[in-house]
């Protein structure tokens, strides 16, 4: 799960500004994490939703959760049970800068294993 060839190492999916609809381009990684827990019923995850600092403080909580649970979704119609699966939203909290790129980069759903 760290080797960085391995496709489930990949931990970040991302989104557009505004947009909590998971891209075609981020489907393999969600697919690919779905098998894992899958085949592993004993595996859980959280799904950890961000947003840039654009927006307000609740609007941002709002739109982390909109993503996180987008991603939940995607998983559960791919067999993965809700117990394996917890949804959180930081919003804005952990945005890591004001230029466009950082942005970008704050616009995402983390996937975060528990005991790792």
């Amino acid at each position: 799960m760290k080797d960085p060839n391995n496709i489930l190492s990949q931990r970040s999916i991302y989104f557009d500004f505004d947009k909590d609809d998971v891209k075609a381009e981020f489907r393999p990684l969600v697919e690919a994490h779905a098998r894992y827990l899958n085949q592993n019923s004993g595996a859980s995850i959280t799904l950890e939703g961000h947003a840039d600092e654009i927006g307000t403080r609740e609007y941002n909580l709002a739109l982390g959760q909109r993503r996180s649970v987008s991603v939940k979704k995607v998983m559960n119609l791919l067999g993965v049970q809700d117990s394996q699966i917890e949804t959180v939203s930081y919003g804005e909290e952990k945005a890591t800068g004001s230029d466009s790129a950082s942005r970008a980069k704050d616009r995402r759903v983390d996937i975060i294993y528990k005991g790792e």
